[in-house]
């Protein structure tokens, strides 16, 4: 008989809370035994660890007398708290903390398996990407982060499945970013008709709909396709040290880069972002003059070990010109597709589709535990 398996969560910002509706309505769900965010931490009792917490009535749970209430722990602690438990434990790792997935080996070597959207420990320093897989075989624990990339489309198990089964990962390209999609196309559509609208104006309307970071340029500054392009070069067998090793194409003009991070210097930030209107416009007329049109895309270059990140022309009827809204597209270039590459496609962004990735990850791991 198979030993229960038992999860820890930590984080229920925006995707931690989509999740925690999905994890709800799963039969046969892991039991939840922990579940912390950044004041506080709801534990089941040990050793029993009964009652487990209600995934679908957490935030009610914290009035639950029995529970175990405290405030944030460590890594080191939830590791312990979780490495105790009398069967398989999991931790789902749903914040975007660095501290927390630098972390990860100390999880791993005690047998406790990671499931994340977080992708800071693998597209960080090479040497904790090396650390947290040797950490999963020590600890014969799994490592599953799709969300890490496309958030729920199936980029790194396409990936990973053609490498494991020996076909030769030629190139990888694409739209990675679900906001700098939106941005352009909106701000350059591929439909022949020019916008009227202003960069400034396009940034602007992202932000106002969610779609950028408070901060937009965490955003147009490249890093977050940076890290994701890390990601993918590393599982496509490039030894990429850090996300800023590769050229990087920012689209914050440099007199507003050094603004503070304050809610201050974003206001000065978005005040001061129409005096560069004239740049991006003639990035766009300059395509248009050939007939293409300008997208933020990220590119492997598996052969030449070539990465890069930034604005590309494309002919309007590229697949990659022809993106709609904010979906994100990746090609895979390999020896057994030829000329026609393996596509995936889709949202790319949004709490609801991340969440889906992130649940997806868990019931592929609680199935191999078992």
């Amino acid at each position: 008989m198979s030993k229960p398996v038992y999860l820890g969560i930590i984080g229920v910002g925006g995707v931690g809370t989509s999740f925690l509706n999905q994890l709800a309505r799963l039969p046969n769900a892991p039991q939840l035994v922990l579940l912390a965010r950044s004041t506080q931490t709801l534990l089941s009792p040990t050793p029993a660890y009964s009652p487990t917490i209600p995934a679908a009535e957490w935030k009610s749970a914290i009035e639950t007398p029995s529970l175990i209430k405290s405030g944030s722990l460590c890594p080191e602690e939830i590791a312990s708290y979780l490495s105790s438990t009398p069967g398989r434990s999991i931790l789902v790792d749903n914040t975007s903390d660095p501290a927390l997935a630098s972390a990860y080996p100390v999880f791993l070597r005690k047998g406790i398996s990671i499931v994340t959207p977080n992708k800071k420990g693998f597209s960080s320093d090479l040497a904790l990407w090396r650390d947290i897989f040797t950490a999963a075989t020590q600890g014969n624990a799994l490592v599953y982060h799709e969300s890490t990339v496309g958030a729920g489309l199936p980029v790194i198990s396409t990936l990973r499945d053609l490498v494991a089964t020996g076909d030769e990962v030629t190139r990888i390209e694409g739209v990675f970013s679900g906001t700098l999609s939106f941005l352009f196309n909106t701000f350059a559509p591929a439909s022949g008709s020019s916008s009227p609208a202003k960069w400034s104006e396009v940034v602007a309307q992202a932000k106002e709909l969610g779609y950028t970071e408070p901060d937009p340029r965490d955003d147009l500054n490249g890093m977050d396709v940076a890290r994701k392009l890390t990601i993918l070069a590393r599982i496509a067998g490039l030894e990429v040290q850090a996300p800023d090793s590769f050229p990087i194409e920012s689209l914050i003009p440099a007199e507003l880069a050094s603004l503070p991070s304050s809610a201050d210097g974003v206001a000065q930030f978005m005040t001061r972002l129409p005096e560069f209107d004239g740049q991006m416009a003639a990035i766009k007329d300059g395509a248009e003059k050939q007939g293409k049109v300008v997208r933020y895309v990220g590119s492997i270059d598996v052969g030449t070990k070539e990465v890069r990140v930034g604005l590309q022309q494309f002919d309007r009827d590229n697949a990659i010109a022809g993106l709609k809204g904010s979906d994100n597209i990746i090609s895979f270039y390999t020896k057994r597709y030829g000329n026609n590459p393996l596509i995936v496609q889709g949202a790319g962004a949004g709490g609801d589709v991340t969440a889906m990735g992130v649940t997806a990850d868990l019931l592929k791991v609680v199935e191999r535990l078992h």
